[in-house]
């Protein structure tokens, strides 16, 4: 069963190696230096430069269409046959919500709320930024029930940085 595995950059080398994960997805802020592990070969690399924001700021890029339609590409050609890494600088935010919108957009027959529960469960300091859930919830066609869903879930516990986890498909 394919699985993704969502962790901070700190945690990237040893989540990829511990996993055997072949595809990578980083959601950082353009600039971040982000080593690519060697197990990861460059095609099967996607990085999205965007900043963990939810309304415009100075300096910073805001989520958009294209980077949540990237995201989806992304996904939608990883072949499942070894597990994702999905990570950000502290693995709450950014890489969560994309984990969740991986987990709606492959499996579009899940309840939203099933999965979102599923992430909570997963990971208690997980608080996926709600504009990329937004964004995706719109492009998926999901009508507000993703939205919805992570805002029941609520904000995550407190912390600097998220426990590494693992959202599975099914």
């Amino acid at each position: 069963m394919p699985t993704l595995h969502v962790c901070p950059l700190s945690r990237l080398p040893d989540t990829v190696h511990a996993t055997g994960a072949r595809h990578l997805l980083t959601l950082v802020t353009i600039g971040m230096p982000v080593e690519r592990p060697a197990a990861i070969p460059p095609e099967n690399h996607a990085r999205i430069g965007v900043s963990d924001i939810a309304a415009p700021q100075a300096g910073h890029v805001l989520p958009g269409e294209e980077h949540v339609a990237a995201l989806l590409a992304f996904i939608r050609a990883w072949p499942r046959e070894t597990p994702l890494v999905i990570h950000c600088y502290a693995g709450i935010s950014r890489s969560p919500a994309a984990a969740y919108i991986a987990a709606c957009a492959l499996a579009p027959e899940r309840d939203e709320g099933t999965i979102a529960d599923a992430l909570r469960a997963a990971s208690p300091s997980a608080t996926p930024n709600r504009l990329f859930v937004e964004i995706a919830d719109r492009l998926l066609g999901r009508n507000g029930r993703m939205v919805a869903a992570i805002a029941r879930i609520g904000r995550g516990a407190d912390a600097f940085e998220g426990t590494p986890f693992v959202l599975a498909l099914d």
